[in-house]
């Protein structure tokens, strides 16, 4: 060893130790080095053999049926939210336009029927489809579920997600995929293994620099325990955890050939995550504003109860509790009169029937329970009734998206009072021609304000806003987002026909 050299020089000793302890290591690392090519090769050998499997039968579904196949990935498609509107619009729209291809769509929604699913669209949205879709149901939707993942929630419904992708591309490999509900991560799945042209409408991104902002000035939120924003360490670890889940979330998303967002505040998230503006556009979602349309527009001075209404499915971001709480505090100070409070949305799975229950404790404690009426996944017909004879639509999400339920406030004729951020602030609730279309708040003083304010005004010149309103929002419009959505579907649609 090289300890025994004796009469060499003390560098003449070092080098000679050096040089054995290299060759030791080589001995010991070179079949670690081989062991590491070797496993690498047969994972690319079976990522390439699943891959011939996978796109092998589609060449033989593809044969068989004699026509090429669109499918949606949307896990919750029989829920009752602005989501699940732009899928069926979408599915019509391509359905009108391109008769020989056939559409599937995923879904986890296993205690119903494809029909009841689209019977559920009908009653709910009055969209009716020119034929038949193939549904393909998912048993493992739970790997997404936001209440399986406690902690790390974002990190473990994207994992989950392309578990779940996993899952639908084994059942059936499409010619062209289409992420409708914003499971980003499924994307370079069916790209890469299932060899599919791939496209996805984002409603919301899974993460965006709002959210770094909020963790890293520690302000709580829904999505940032009081814990969390009150420790040093907690907030930046959270801030290194949001950055990497970001720089990954970016990864996948760019896999896409075809990016459509659903607002000009999607937007600028998405490009600053996605960087693909080339193949990135705003799509605006569908809102049925002609529904609308035949409610009459007319002085409401004789009312003699003025009725809230707010629209939107009872998730935690919609912060219905400010609603609540606002609510509250318009009664206390005594200035509006009769008032009446009506919470219609949408319950996607027990998680959002308890906080259903929850809210109506929190309306229990304040003494409001008798002035507030929960209207749970109502049909079309009782949704255009209630805003027919509201006077206000109340909207409290923070960095809305976009925001349906406004719209369709909006198109009815209600004076409509959203947060002031995100899609409300930058698309929708903006003058019309120099007017006024509506009001902006963001918290429960500012909310209060606002009715007392819109109560306030005389009955014409609530009427003036509410057709301001109605008028701004045909650009919202079913028809619109069929012509935006075609041009933007065009390019990737023209391959399949090819």
């Amino acid at each position: 060893m090289c300890c025994s050299f004796g009469k060499m020089s003390g560098h003449d000793q070092l080098v000679l130790c050096l040089c054995e302890l290299t060759r030791l290591l080589w001995k010991l690392l070179l079949p670690l080095v081989v062991l590491v090519l070797l496993l690498v090769a047969v994972a690319v050998l079976l990522v390439l053999a699943v891959r011939f499997w996978l796109q092998s039968n589609r060449s033989a579904r593809r044969a068989r049926d004699g026509r090429p196949t669109v499918a949606f990935f949307h896990p919750y498609c029989n829920a009752g939210g602005g989501g699940e509107r732009v899928l069926w619009c979408a599915i019509r729209a391509l359905q009108s336009r391109y008769v020989d291809i056939n559409f599937v769509v995923y879904t986890g929604d296993l205690g119903v029927t494809g029909q009841q699913i689209l019977d559920g669209a009908r009653r709910r949205f009055n969209i009716v489809l020119p034929r038949p879709v193939q549904f393909v149901f998912l048993r493992h939707r739970l790997l997404v579920e936001p209440s399986l993942f406690p902690h790390f929630t974002l990190l473990g419904q994207s994992v989950g997600s392309i578990f779940l992708g996993w899952e639908a591309l084994m059942e059936f490999v499409p010619d062209l995929y289409i992420d409708s509900m914003g499971f980003a991560f499924t994307l370079p799945l069916f790209r890469y293994l299932g060899g599919c042209s791939v496209g996805s409408y984002v409603h919301y991104p899974t993460i965006s620099t709002d959210m770094l902002s909020v963790v890293r000035e520690r302000n709580p939120r829904f999505n940032n325990a009081d814990y969390v924003s009150n420790s040093l360490f907690l907030s930046a670890f959270k801030v290194v955890y949001y950055c990497l889940l970001a720089l990954l979330y970016g990864m996948a998303g760019s896999c896409s050939d075809l990016v459509m967002v659903n607002s000009s505040w999607t937007l600028d998230h998405i490009l600053s995550l996605w960087r693909a503006p080339n193949r990135t556009s705003v799509v605006y979602p569908p809102c049925d504003v002609s529904a609308f349309l035949d409610i009459p527009l007319e002085e409401d001075g004789d009312k003699k109860c003025h009725s809230i209404v707010s629209i939107g499915q009872f998730r935690p971001e919609k912060d219905h509790r400010l609603q609540i709480r606002a609510f509250k505090k318009v009664l206390d100070r005594g200035r509006a009169g009769p008032l009446k409070l009506v919470l219609i949305g949408g319950c996607r799975n027990q998680e959002d029937e308890d906080r259903v229950l929850m809210l109506r404790g929190l309306c229990q404690e304040l003494g409001v329970a008798d002035r507030v009426e929960f209207k749970l996944n109502v049909p079309f017909e009782e949704l255009k009734r209630e805003l027919g004879d509201a006077t206000i639509g109340l909207h409290t999400m923070w960095n809305e998206h976009f925001g349906i339920g406004i719209v369709e406030c909006m198109a009815a004729g209600n004076i409509i009072l959203a947060h002031k951020s995100g899609g409300p602030k930058m698309d929708i609730v903006v003058p019309f021609e120099g007017a006024q279309t509506g009001f902006l708040a963001d918290d429960e003083d500012s909310y209060a304000e606002a009715v007392e304010r819109i109560l306030a005004l005389s009955p014409a010149a609530r009427l003036l806003i509410r057709s301001n309103a109605r008028q701004s929002v045909a650009r919202f419009s079913d028809q619109e987002f069929e012509a935006c959505f075609l041009a933007a579907m065009e390019p990737l649609m023209g391959t399949l026909e090819r």
